[in-house]
């Protein structure tokens, strides 16, 4: 009888872990705004767990979000950044337009693939989506960040670091969310 109560004890322990760790997961990595996600994935050549892991770790996928620095929408996308973005993909902007999440996911998916047409390896977009185009570049062109001008041994800013870093452990959990 007592062997049957541990058994039973595991049991429901295992459930309870279960159940927790499914919370957590739903709490600290939300799935949102799949099919925009997907479809602008694939569109854009580009994996839909990275667009969700940007997506979590710039905003937590809040439609209207805006930063300190005044980043707008799901992938906090800077207004003039956005504008210069509307211009390439040929699309209408506004501000207001950044707070609709499939407006804000396609235009930070197009980034993203502009910026894997400019820089070799993904940590190397992912800071230049954080800290911009030009603070990379010039990273790129400082022994001291880089060693071969094309990939970051180092990252200057303790904010992009942590930000590569937050993606990079969103895109493990993601990718086996999006197929």
């Amino acid at each position: 009888m007592k062997y049957f109560y541990s058994i039973t004890s595991l049991v429901l322990l295992a459930v309870v872990l279960a159940f927790l760790i499914g919370c957590f997961n739903a709490y600290f990595y939300p799935i949102k705004y799949s099919e925009t996600i997907e479809k602008v994935a694939e569109e854009y050549q580009i994996s839909a767990s990275l667009i969700a892991s940007v997506a979590n770790a710039e905003s937590g996928f809040k439609e209207d979000a805006i930063s300190s620095k005044g980043a707008v929408g799901i992938m906090q996308i800077m207004p003039d950044t956005a504008k210069w973005l509307a211009e390439k993909m040929d699309v209408d902007y506004s501000e207001d337009m950044l707070k609709d999440a499939e407006y804000n996911i396609q235009m930070g998916a197009f980034y993203i693939s502009y910026l894997k047409q400019i820089f070799s390896n993904q940590k190397t977009v992912l800071c230049a989506y954080n800290a911009g185009i030009g603070n990379v570049r010039q990273w790129l062109k400082d022994e001291k960040y880089s060693a071969d001008g094309q990939s970051l041994k180092e990252i200057p800013f303790k904010e992009t670091k942590n930000y590569v870093n937050r993606v990079l452990k969103n895109n493990y959990y993601y990718k086996n969310k999006y197929k």
